[in-house]
């Protein structure tokens, strides 16, 4: 017994990378998904077909969501993550996940309930947004 703690296990470290990079990342989506969704909102109720309004707002959300996780969340030792490599896998990870927002969106707004597309859009990309911090953590970021 010489009176030194023991190294921290797994679970400790994803406690702490979580609290590192997870929070932020929360933090910063909250923000990603209401412009996201503004977007959307806005333009579909200005007559634009709901998958192209829908692409638009995640185009908006896209590029501040690269922006501010590239350079804060996922930035290591003070150096921004904003390369030509992230960008590229950033923008893989982007398209399909904007494919799955875009058919679920769109199949809600078919018989004339664009509101139903409106509620349930917040819902549909938080949910992808989980897979996304997974992805940007261990491929697009790393």
């Amino acid at each position: 017994m010489t009176g030194e703690r023991p190294e921290p296990g797994l679970g400790a470290t994803f406690r702490h990378v979580l609290a590192r990079q997870g929070v932020p990342y929360a933090i910063f989506g909250v923000g990603v998904l209401f412009v996201d969704w503004g977007t959307f909102v806005l333009l579909s109720w200005l007559g634009l077909a709901v998958p192209m309004a829908n692409i638009a707002g995640r185009v908006v959300g896209a590029v501040l969501g690269f922006l501010l996780n590239g350079r804060y969340t996922f930035a290591t030792a003070g150096k921004a993550m904003l390369g030509g490599r992230q960008l590229l896998r950033y923008f893989v990870t982007w398209g399909v996940l904007t494919v799955l927002s875009t058919l679920a969106v769109t199949a809600l707004a078919r018989e004339q309930w664009l509101w139903l597309a409106w509620l349930a859009k917040p819902v549909i990309d938080a949910t992808l947004a989980g897979t996304a911090f997974i992805v940007s953590k261990y491929w697009i970021f790393r």
